[in-house]
């Protein structure tokens, strides 16, 4: 499996069309960056889209997950601590989930994280979101505890990053 990270671009506007309809209308896309006011049904839209996440890159990078030009997911690193949502949030479209995609794509965003000297991110899952606590853990998360929230209990991880040798 190749997956790349790549940073979003109108280049892609179809691929990651297919990507957003795949998950239906009105649904949270984690690690896209997306807001309810985007327009991403134009390609004007679009266009204004990607620049405003171009115009926030001080506080975090969204990157795409592709494989063979397909855009199968989002995943961002927000580069200050937020309690809420954590440093790091990703979703993978219905049809790639299961293959490993985040959990590749979660241990090149890790390695991004380092070289911010970050040292050490938050995760934060449904405490039901199977496929997440498996990726998570995998890369290396320690449950730090399991919180109520509105919507459910969530799953707090920490992942240390120490500098690289």
């Amino acid at each position: 499996m190749t997956v790349e990270l790549v940073l979003p671009t109108t280049e892609l506007y179809t691929a990651w069309q297919e990507a957003h309809a795949e998950w239906g209308p009105g649904l949270h896309e984690d690690g896209f960056g997306l807001q309810e006011s985007d327009d991403v049904d134009t390609a004007e839209g679009f266009a204004r889209w990607i620049a405003r996440l171009q115009a926030e890159s001080d506080a975090g990078t969204c990157l795409w997950i592709v494989e063979d030009g397909q855009v199968q997911g989002g995943i961002a690193l927000r580069y200050r601590y937020n309690d809420r949502v954590g440093h790091i949030g990703y979703g993978v479209r219905p049809s790639a989930r299961g293959r490993g995609i985040a959990t590749c794509a979660l241990r090149q965003l890790l390695d991004r994280a380092r070289d911010r000297n970050l040292g050490r991110v938050l995760l934060v899952c449904a405490a039901d979101n199977e496929g997440s606590v498996r990726t998570i853990e995998r890369n290396g998360g320690r449950l730090d505890e399991i919180r109520p929230t509105p919507h459910g209990p969530t799953r707090r991880y920490w992942i240390d990053l120490p500098p690289r040798d």
